[in-house]
């Protein structure tokens, strides 16, 4: 499980590092491109042809950088990092759940509620991952590539039934952990730095 846990944790690390880095520099390429040929132009009217010779170079040098695909490899990266992080926030407990008949509730009676809502999160996702699956060799067959990486389409959405079989199988350990321990997974705003300022000086505020 530890292994698990930290190959889970540097990927969506590693995916969300990748596509801010490949956002970063699309961007900067896009308005250097734009600031270079006011450079151009500018130098031009300035009758400055040194300064019109070096930016017409580097316009050339940046249009040689064909970022076109940019846009669709950071996608693909977003999509496997939110399969991967919906996964991990079940581990971690961060996931929205409606509680509200669950803590009204005591003993078994909450047991078995808790039970019940946890299973249906492990049908689902497990369904979800049945039918991934489905889907990712019927595109494996048809060989669909996409329209700018010109990748084979079955490798991106991988990301639905491998991030799906993750998080039913974080549900089985939450559950497991539940029928075991009594205990739930949750996110404590301890960790989150800042937080607990804000409460104190919130508190302190209204005394």
């Amino acid at each position: 499980m530890r292994f698990l846990d930290r190959f889970e944790e540097t990927f969506i690390v590693l995916l969300m590092a990748a596509a801010t880095i490949l956002i970063f520099v699309a961007v900067t390429q896009r308005y250097a491109l734009d600031l270079t040929a006011d450079l151009v132009r500018a130098s031009r009217d300035w009758g400055i042809e040194w300064i019109a010779n070096g930016s017409r170079s580097f316009y050339s040098t940046l249009r040689g950088l064909n970022l076109v695909w940019a846009q669709e490899a950071c996608i693909y990266l977003f999509v496997w990092m939110a399969k991967f992080g919906a996964a991990y926030g079940v581990r971690i407990g961060i996931h929205v759940g409606v509680d509200v008949l669950t803590d009204r509730l005591e003993g078994a009676a909450k047991k078995i509620v808790t039970t019940i809502a946890m299973s249906g999160g492990i049908i689902f996702t497990f369904i979800v991952a049945w039918i991934g699956f489905d889907f990712v060799y019927h595109v494996y067959v048809n060989g669909q590539v996409s329209p700018d990486l010109e990748i084979k389409m079955w490798v991106v959405y991988l990301a639905v039934p491998l991030g799906s079989a993750l998080m039913c199988f974080r549900f089985v350990q939450a559950l497991w952990m539940y029928l075991t321990t009594g205990e739930i997974a949750h996110h404590s705003f301890d960790t989150v730095e800042g937080v607990d300022e804000e409460a104190e000086a919130a508190s302190e505020g209204k005394a």
